[in-house]
């Protein structure tokens, strides 16, 4: 799995998706039957882009120059783990994997074809699901990863 960056919690920990998204993507990584201890977790760019508010570090999105930076790091760890499975936690990540014309809106929880030795698919980043407007959106849109997430086990069940 890769998603886009480190968040505050992940930057200051080491370790990928630890903060409330995280939490999130494990409860629904079980949801789908999926195992969190057996997926390679990481971001695609590695660094965390922030703008200060007060005492906080608020995220922001980084640039396409920030992305292609990272761009050599991500392959090296594709090329050592060798996935038979890759999904993309969001735009940044699809666009990193799968170009810049990649739109995460119209083409999640579909098969892509990549340059990638493994199938690859995309869907939304968990925390995305946290920003959403009000309960009822939130969980409309956990369902529907939950679903891209049923999907990909499909395809790693299958591979075994």
């Amino acid at each position: 799995m890769v998603g886009e960056q480190p968040g505050d919690r992940e930057d200051r920990t080491g370790h990928p998706f630890v903060g409330p998204a995280g939490k999130l993507l494990d409860a629904a990584l079980e949801e789908a039957g999926l195992d969190r201890d057996l997926i390679y977790v990481t971001n695609a760019v590695k660094h965390f882009k922030w703008r200060p508010r007060g005492k906080r570090r608020l995220h922001e999105k980084p640039k396409a120059g920030e992305i292609d930076a990272c761009y050599p790091w991500l392959e090296a760890e594709l090329d050592v783990i060798k996935p038979e499975v890759i999904i993309c936690l969001g735009a940044t990540a699809a666009q990193m994997l799968l170009g810049r014309n990649f739109r995460v809106t119209k083409q999640r929880g579909q098969w892509v074809e990549s340059k990638y030795d493994a199938k690859v698919m995309a869907t939304v980043h968990p925390s995305s699901i946290l920003r959403a407007p009000d309960e009822n959106e939130r969980e409309r849109q956990y369902r529907e990863f939950v679903s891209d997430l049923k999907f990909a086990a499909r395809e790693i069940r299958n591979k075994k």
